[in-house]
């Protein structure tokens, strides 16, 4: 097939790669000029996936025209804060009935949609198909084994999904909970830097297993309230992609917390960052999107006051820890 990456970070890098290897004509979408150069003329993603080498057929290009116009699969892995003006760019090119994957996790600020609505939004007419679960781009690049979900009430499109990315390393299991999937996939971002905080304080071990569990039953919540089943948040894309973040020490949302736990400010962790801590952005889509729905989100709103309200880290897991006693399944 000829499949299009829209999004060259590391993730997109991977699954480009991944693709590649697979047979497919592959077309990786840059929006950095050296990262259009490095793959072309390196095999390589010198910024975003240093050391990783990639299949020779895999090309990139700049042009959104060109990575479109032909494409009879696309999948998007741009950050969640530009995915929509991306994917307005790029809808006048996409052709009609192509499938669309969405590889980005996250939650919209301001409208607090999710990241297939976005793409729906901007690209009707098209099959979307929701990409998420355990799986650091690294690993998929090094061919270690990851198993993760395509959600998607189109079942052809998630077959489709399926069957294309699909290795002996790299396993993909098709689900319909679109919402499950995609909350599952941003929240747990939260729930790592909550947890790299706790880390950063030196907590131990249990206030790590505490903050995951508590996290969990946080996320399926909200899930539920938002149409979600409750088992997705059991599976690859819930529990699965949660733990890995909270404790992998890949994750770059884990790696912020602990920062932030030792004492750094937000403007000193980010600043000179050239990869996207998802965590950050979707803090604030998640604690408006609780409030919107009155549910009950104590760490989402821990993670908020610390980051965004100069909270001192310590004092918002010690207010976790003294909230007023209750049932566990409450």
């Amino acid at each position: 097939m000829k499949i299009t990456v829209i999004g060259a970070g590391a993730w997109g890098t991977a699954l480009a790669n991944l693709l590649a290897e697979n047979g497919h004509e592959t077309l990786l979408w840059a929006y950095e000029p050296d990262v259009v150069d490095s793959v072309n003329t390196q095999s390589e993603n010198r910024r975003f996936l240093t050391g990783v080498p990639l299949h020779q057929s895999l090309r990139a290009t700049p042009s959104l025209q060109m990575a479109c116009a032909a494409a009879e699969l696309i999948i998007y892995a741009s950050p969640s804060h530009v995915l929509r003006e991306v994917a307005n760019q790029a809808a006048r090119w996409v052709p009609p009935a192509v499938p669309l994957v969405v590889a980005t996790k996250g939650i919209e600020r301001g409208p607090l949609s999710l990241m297939t609505d976005v793409v729906a939004e901007e690209t009707p007419g098209r099959p979307v198909v929701a990409l998420s679960g355990p799986s650091f781009a690294l690993e998929v690049a090094s061919h270690l084994p990851t198993a993760i979900v395509a959600a998607s009430k189109d079942a052809d499109a998630a077959r489709l999904t399926q069957q294309t990315l699909s290795t002996s390393a790299f396993r993909v299991y098709t689900q319909t909970d679109v919402t499950g999937v995609e909350l599952g996939g941003a929240l747990k971002n939260v729930m790592a830097v909550a947890t790299g905080i706790s880390d950063g304080l030196q907590l131990g071990f249990n206030a790590r297993a505490a903050l995951i569990t508590r996290g969990l039953a946080e996320m399926t919540r909200l899930g539920v309230k938002l149409g979600a089943d409750a088992a997705t948040f059991a599976g690859l894309a819930g529990i699965g992609d949660l733990v890995l973040t909270c404790t992998g020490s890949l994750s770059r949302n884990r790696s912020v917390g602990i920062e932030i736990g030792r004492g750094a400010t937000l403007a000193e962790v980010l600043q000179g960052r050239d990869t996207v801590a998802e965590g950050v952005t979707t803090t604030e889509s998640a604690r408006a999107l609780a409030e919107l729905h009155g549910i009950d989100m104590p760490i989402v709103r821990a993670v908020h006051r610390v980051l965004f309200e100069r909270q001192p880290a310590r004092w918002a897991l010690v207010e976790l820890m003294t909230r007023d006693l209750r049932e566990e399944n409450d």
